[in-house]
């Protein structure tokens, strides 16, 4: 099978630090091509991942633009798109389009008389709601779980074939490192993540806690304080600036309660494999939950609010912790030792593999060649 994988033109793959689309698709990518698919990427230039073919318009990731006013930056997606559809013109050889791209995948995909399209739903399903309400019926669509599909528009659910769990590359072959005594929150630092009440139910508690990921992009306490301090950058206003300023920041107090900026690499696997647990006071019904996965991986029990995708995710009293309240998970903190790390690691290895997740995409790619054949 010949897979043109399109991500769209925001950042390379893998990414050299937060990327969540990008991420996924490195992890995707290995296995797929291992069970004998040949992978043409549209990304762009910059990717570094091994793969048949890469194609782009763009030689570096896009995604820092988007802070410009939409009028200025309304074409990034559609340039890379086109170029997308002129490499669907030119060639026979695509059998199926993986579509990344939000919104502009699927309505430039679905005007092309061109190969069966799987377009997978990374995002929260109740934006869009004109174009999700009245979805191409030409293109098939995957959320990455049940959850999330359970808010989708009758009209993106009947093109939906399923869900499909975020995997890791860490399942089954993470390091061991030493247990630490702190806690951690990873992830972007936004209201939605709920790093405000994990920083209260530590400090109530007095218990360590390290908040780990970048504020809009800003990786360094340096780099915020830059942007604080210009009333004309781009940044200044941004939502997640004022949240880590306002609800978070408070808590900061460089010993119980630090934000350790954006980590990547072995760095990031130490702080998080080190975790006693790892927590999520989710604010939101979270679709995917690529850091869930990573902490069962690394052995490291998960505690988080009943919301989206997390009971999907989580064993209850095996391999974390669900609260319905923040005073209940501030309770199972107090209970994360009764967790076997092994029990972690041992259901990543089962459910979030990267082979467990192109298995399931295999699957899906046929369901879709299935779909188109039949005219549906």
């Amino acid at each position: 099978m010949n897979v043109l994988i399109n991500t769209g033109p925001w950042l390379q793959v893998p990414p050299s630090g937060y990327g969540g689309i990008e991420n996924v698709v490195a992890t995707l990518v290995p296995p797929l091509r291992e069970r004998g698919v040949r992978v043409v990427l549209a990304s762009v230039g910059s990717s570094t991942l091994e793969v048949d073919e890469l194609v782009s318009v763009y030689d570096s990731g896009q995604f820092a633009e988007l802070q410009k006013p939409y009028n200025q930056v309304m074409g990034l997606a559609h340039a890379h798109q086109a170029m997308v559809a002129r490499e669907l013109r030119r060639r026979d050889d695509v059998d199926l389009v993986h579509d990344h791209l939000e919104v502009v995948g699927p309505a430039v995909l679905s005007a092309l008389d061109g190969p069966p399209v799987l377009h997978t739903l990374h995002w929260d399903l109740r934006k869009h709601a004109a174009f999700y309400g009245a979805f191409p019926e030409s293109v098939a669509a995957n959320g990455v779980s049940e959850s999330q599909l359970r808010t989708a528009p009758a009209a993106l659910r009947e093109a939906a074939l399923g869900a499909v769990h975020l995997a890791t590359p860490l399942a089954g072959a993470a390091p061991r490192v030493e247990r630490g005594e702190h806690l951690v929150v990873m992830g972007r630092i936004c209201r939605l993540k709920g790093q405000h009440v994990a920083a209260r139910i530590c400090q109530k508690l007095g218990q360590p806690l390290a908040l780990a990921g970048p504020v809009s992009g800003l990786g360094t306490p340096a780099e915020l304080e830059a942007v604080v301090q210009d009333p004309y950058h781009p940044l200044h206003g941004h939502p997640d600036v004022r949240y880590h300023l306002e609800a978070v920041g408070p808590y900061l107090d460089g010993d119980l309660v630090r934000w350790e900026g954006a980590v990547a690499g072995r760095r990031r696997d130490e702080l998080y494999g080190s975790a006693r647990a790892a927590l999520f006071p989710v604010q939101w019904d979270e679709p995917g939950g690529t850091a869930v996965v990573e902490a069962l991986a690394l052995g490291v029990p998960a505690v988080g609010l009943r919301r989206g995708c997390l009971p999907e995710l989580i064993d209850h009293g095996r391999t974390g912790w669900l609260a319905d309240t923040e005073e209940e998970l501030a309770e199972y903190v107090l209970r994360v030792d009764e967790i076997d790390p092994e029990e972690c690691r041992a259901e990543a290895t089962r459910r979030f593999s990267p082979g467990v997740m192109a298995d399931r995409y295999l699957e899906l790619y046929e369901a879709t060649i299935r779909r188109r054949r039949a005219g549906a």
